[in-house]
């Protein structure tokens, strides 16, 4: 066995860091259904309520601040997802420490995921970084909303900021030669035009919830007319999967324009839920289901192979969120939207045992590469 080999079979000491992410994803679907009051295994009022900064800041926070930190390739950038980590266990653990440590620990994993967008920048002035990194920015101020004590829709609106530009980024990033001219171009206005309604929609609801909506719409637009998901899901095994999972991400973005720019300001009730979910989960997790299989070799060297057990959770996932967006925010059913939330943490949850079943059955394979593609047929490596 070659050296080459064995480096290939052992993950990077970095996957530790990608352990708080994955705590905080488990935490967060149990406080998510304890505040729908859908049969969690362990109720817990107290995480309830940090349902929404565990699944942002602590889980897809973690793992993008870990990715770009891969991307630059300097030891220091590992600072911001080790911080977010950190505040994740400093939150959720019953320590006994003071959970400004934990929001604190936040705040700080956020301002340096800002800073590590710096050098990325100055090493490529491209239109994909700048969307990621104002993305960047939008997290570091939902947080520090949440932890002044603010309204939680104004810390929503910021951290829809950070999650939509910062997939809008990632894919320019990952698919930009299958993609016109323009598309650079056209995500950057789009991202200026999201950028300036987050914080419209915090100091003037009413008009600035609805350009949120349009901003949004704009995005999805942007995504079905550039992005290669439209061709690759006429593929076969990886690219069709990974198309079928943007594709539905686009349309929950959609929908979650749609509500905003119909219903405008959303503070509470049945079209915050819809709109919340139909982002966060519709969207950024549709983009993690499409993205898991190129993102996590680059990160980990772990290869992610694709299963075709891995429609399940996709049709789970989207399935019982219309329950849950439709038959419970809509119709007016709690059955329904009880039923639609247990469903979204059993596709989460399924999602991860294929995923570890998939990467644990090829650990004993020495032709595993660090490479996969990203459903445009190009490829993406181990950057650090």
């Amino acid at each position: 066995m070659s050296n080459s080999d064995r480096a290939v079979r052992r993950p990077h000491p970095r996957a530790l860091l990608a352990l708080p992410a994955g705590l905080a994803l488990l935490v967060g679907i149990d406080a998510g259904l304890t505040r729908l009051d859908a049969w969690p295994p362990v109720p817990s009022p107290r995480l309830g309520e940090l349902h929404g900064v565990l699944m942002v800041a602590g889980f897809l926070g973690t793992l993008i601040s870990l990715e770009r930190a891969v991307a630059l390739a300097r030891r220091w950038a590992l600072l911001a997802p080790g911080a977010l980590g950190a505040g994740v266990l400093a939150l959720i653990l019953p320590t006994g420490l003071d959970p400004r440590l934990g929001e604190s620990l936040l705040v700080v994993g956020a301002i340096l995921q800002c800073a590590v967008q710096i050098p990325l920048w100055q090493r490529q002035r491209d239109d994909a970084v700048l969307v990621s990194a104002v993305g960047s920015a939008c997290l570091l101020g939902g947080v520090v909303l949440w932890l002044g004590g603010a309204d939680p829709s104004f810390a929503l609106v910021w951290f829809v900021g950070y999650v939509v530009l910062t997939i809008a980024g990632e894919r320019l990033e990952l698919a930009r030669m299958a993609m016109s001219q323009t598309a650079g171009r056209d995500v950057t206005l789009l991202g200026l035009a999201l950028t300036l309604a987050v914080p419209a929609a915090t100091l003037w609801p009413e008009v600035g919830a609805r350009l949120l909506g349009l901003a949004l719409i704009g995005i999805a637009l942007w995504l079905a007319i550039h992005d290669v998901a439209r061709r690759t899901v006429h593929g076969r095994s990886l690219p069709r999967y990974a198309a079928a999972c943007m594709l539905a991400g686009q349309v929950w973005l959609l929908v979650a324009g749609a509500i905003w720019l119909v219903v405008g300001p959303l503070t509470e009730g049945a079209g915050y839920d819809a709109a919340a979910h139909a982002v966060f989960l519709g969207f950024a997790m549709s983009m993690v289901f499409a993205h898991a299989s190129t993102i996590l070799p680059a990160v980990t060297r772990l290869r992610l192979p694709y299963r075709p057990a891995m429609w399940w959770p996709w049709a789970l996932l989207h399935s019982s969120l219309l329950l849950r967006l439709y038959g419970g925010d809509v119709v007016g059913s709690e059955l329904a939207r009880r039923l639609g939330g247990a469903g979204n943490a059993a596709a989460l949850l399924l999602f991860l045992l294929v995923a570890g079943v998939s990467t644990g059955s090829t650990t004993g394979d020495s032709r595993v590469s660090t490479g996969s593609t990203t459903g445009d047929g190009s490829t993406t490596g181990d950057g650090a």
